[in-house]
């Protein structure tokens, strides 16, 4: 892709996206992850319904009447975003492919973070880490971040989410907001997940292809494997492998599930022919 067709393209997602957190997700955002601890600004006298926990003792003993003392939230976080580009993102029978709806959700999160002053940082995985840029503030960082998913071409073709959530870990030492955009067709990542949602506040967002839960019947069929690369020559008609392929293909949705859910991490599912505009702001609106 040359330089004046991605800027194109950068150009046309950040008008696309960034309506979006201007004028729907901004507030819902900000309601849903409000700053992570207070800081004491002030004091004033103490009123009725007061938590006695406030008072200042020192401030009270000085004027001879209660004092509380007054916090403000912390505002400012930090959100990561954690992006899947391995070989199965690029999978699609809709109008779109499966990495072109996560590029779209990541900026319009970015955005949504840069409206609150928020730090954005972004890892973009395989089964390694492919690619990490620090947070930081301000529009020049999520359009550099919008380019990455649109032109970044990954070594690895597989998935390690464990991998990525390890360096996560090592490289967020404070509390932040985290989003992981894959299709999750991994495992051995659950006790990865549990020790990252105790520090941080953890959301998975499967992002998925209808066609991808079910072969179709279309007899036999030549196949390859996005993440291997393995040609393959499979009876689609019979309906065992079929059977079979659901059951494997239904086992990875409910690991993630699981390994979400019981970690005390939030899920949103989004298929690529339905609108992730309602998927966020329900979520949102669930958590605010």
């Amino acid at each position: 892709m040359d330089t004046k067709e991605l800027l194109k393209k950068v150009r046309k997602i950040e008008i696309k996206t960034r309506r979006l957190s201007d004028h729907i997700f901004g507030g819902e955002y900000h309601s849903t992850f409000k700053g992570r601890g207070m800081t004491f600004s002030e004091v004033r006298q103490y009123q009725f319904g007061d938590d006695v926990r406030n008072i200042d003792w020192n401030v009270t003993a000085r004027y001879n009447e209660p004092f509380v003392k007054v916090f403000e939230e912390e505002r400012e976080l930090t959100m990561m975003l954690m992006v899947d580009v391995s070989g199965s993102e690029l999978f699609g029978t809709q109008q779109q492919f499966k990495n072109e709806i996560v590029t779209e959700i990541a900026a319009t999160l970015a955005f949504s973070a840069t409206q609150n002053n928020d730090k954005i940082g972004l890892i973009l995985f395989s089964d390694k880490v492919e690619l990490y840029i620090p947070p930081k503030k301000g529009r020049s960082h999520v359009l550099r971040i919008i380019r990455e998913l649109i032109e970044f071409k990954p070594e690895s073709k597989q998935t390690n989410i464990a991998e990525a959530l390890k360096f996560l870990s090592n490289v967020m030492k404070k509390k932040a907001i985290v989003f992981v955009l894959s299709d999750f067709i991994a495992d051995d990542y659950k006790q990865t997940m549990k020790i990252v949602s105790g520090k941080h506040d953890v959301t998975g967002i499967r992002v998925y292809d209808k066609c991808e839960e079910e072969i179709p019947n279309l007899g036999m069929v030549q196949m390859q494997d996005e993440e291997t690369g393995e040609l393959m020559l499979v009876n689609t008609s019979s309906k065992t492998v079929r059977r079979n392929y659901g059951k494997f293909y239904q086992e990875k949705v409910d690991y993630y599930t699981e390994a979400f859910t019981k970690s005390g991490a939030g899920i949103i599912n989004c298929r690529v022919d339905q609108s992730y505009v309602k998927k966020l702001l329900g979520y949102f609106k669930r958590r605010g």
